[in-house]
């Protein structure tokens, strides 16, 4: 071996950065508060009057990191037994999990969403059946459990979602459509592709409304800090009419960066767990898993330098970056990247980008493959990941840019990348 590519890559000397803070909305509610804020809109009579005493009751919960998540489910459960209902969770992701009963079990539980916890049963399973068909003909299917239900309760976030523009994203209506739908719903929701999502995803989560035992619903805001700010109960009949409303409310709340622009995105860390996309593209913009929406930061080169725990190895969205580590690769379940891929029919979230062997030579790498930019002054921002923008780095020639902005306010003097004596950093 010629020992090139970390020659080519040191000739690079990376700026200084700055660290600094964003400044966003801080409304939100106390993770002591959480129970009483869910139990507040499951109590009002006409949505609590949906659950009835001996009722089998299932809960949905999705596969991202959503905060307070388990004791929103613990909350949910907690109020169906108030009601002398039995309540149990279902796992609504997919294909997540490596599509398997047992990694999506595995998912929830890694959030503390544990029977131990949430005291009452998980029911995980991939089988799923034809409930109804759509007004196009296709046959909807939901999870088999849930089908079988007397009650469904179907809870989850709301936000814009990371790869096509509509009335509905995720929420509610994704939740029953794709969650429910499992491995096998969600290939047939994502079968024309993601061009005709903003379409097929209400289709489909009508035909639910009609012929599944939807009780109601509990929609989940977060802030830009991505703390838990509203939950918001809903009667089925209001999911088509509120959840584009609440979604618009989302839509203000999130945790943009406050520049147009950088040579340079460095991230952190991907995992499913963050986005379905491994890193929200609304946050990071760039490269677009399709080409049905934009937005977001816009950078020359992207570079993923790990991926989380929680992610379990899924490494859906490492195709966004330019470069990565030879650490990040080591990691990767294929299986379980792969079959999101094909679910999603979106390939190119799962190529393999260029391997380094540190976190300092991905950064070079990224930095001397630019074209046009002042290689000694490259603009270089660097993120932990798309949900936690509030404190980020940025280049030393970007800070004129960064106190002229009152929605910044920066927090140290330039300093060195802290890599450690093999190059990666700590």
């Amino acid at each position: 071996m010629y020992n090139i590519i970390p020659k080519l890559c040191n000739e690079i000397k990376l700026p200084r950065m700055l660290k600094v803070k964003q400044l966003f909305d801080t409304d939100k509610i106390e993770a002591d508060r959480i129970n009483e804020a869910v139990l507040a809109e499951l109590s009002r009579p006409r949505i609590a009057a949906r659950i009835k005493p001996g009722m089998k009751v299932a809960i949905t919960c999705g596969s991202r990191g959503i905060s307070n998540i388990a004791l929103i489910i613990k909350s949910i459960a907690g109020f169906v037994k108030s009601r002398g209902a039995h309540p149990f969770i279902i796992p609504a992701m997919g294909s997540h999990g490596g599509a398997t009963a047992e990694g999506q079990r595995a998912l929830i539980e890694g959030y503390g969403v544990t029977e131990d916890f949430v005291g009452c049963p998980i029911v995980s399973s991939m089988e799923t059946v034809v409930i109804g068909k759509s007004e196009e003909g296709h046959g909807v299917r939901l999870d088999r459990n849930a089908a079988e239900a007397d009650a469904i309760i179907v809870s989850g976030r709301i936000k814009p979602h990371t790869d096509f523009r509509g009335t509905y994203e995720s929420g509610l209506m994704k939740m029953m459509t794709i969650g429910l739908g499992k491995r096998e719903g969600a290939d047939m929701c994502h079968e024309k592709g993601f061009g005709h999502m903003h379409s097929m995803m209400p289709l489909f989560a009508r035909c639910i409304l009609k012929n599944a035992p939807i009780a109601l619903g509990l929609g989940i805001l977060e802030n830009a800090y991505y703390e838990t700010y509203k939950i918001v109960a809903l009667e089925p009949e209001e999911f088509e009419t509120r959840e584009p409303l609440l979604l618009e409310e989302a839509r203000s709340h999130l945790p943009l960066i406050q520049f147009d622009s950088a040579d340079v995105l460095v991230v952190d860390r991907i995992g499913k767990d963050i986005s379905g996309d491994g890193m929200d593209p609304n946050i990071t913009g760039a490269n677009h898993c399709t080409p049905y929406v934009s937005g977001g930061l816009k950078a020359q080169r992207t570079v993923i330098l790990d991926l989380t725990d929680a992610t379990h190895g899924a490494a859906f969205g490492v195709g966004i970056a330019h470069t990565t580590t030879r650490r990040l690769f080591n990691k990767i379940d294929f299986e379980a990247t792969y079959i999101n891929a094909i679910t999603a029919t979106v390939l190119d979230f799962a190529r393999i980008p260029c391997i380094l062997d540190t976190d300092r030579e991905a950064v070079q790498l990224a930095v001397r493959t630019c074209n046009g930019i002042d290689k000694q002054q490259p603009r270089i921002i660097r993120i932990p990941d798309s949900v936690h923008t509030s404190e980020i780095w940025i280049s030393e020639g970007m800070k004129q840019e960064a106190e002229k902005n009152p929605r910044l306010e920066i927090l140290a003097p330039p300093e060195a990348w802290p890599f450690d004596k093999d190059g990666n950093l700590w």
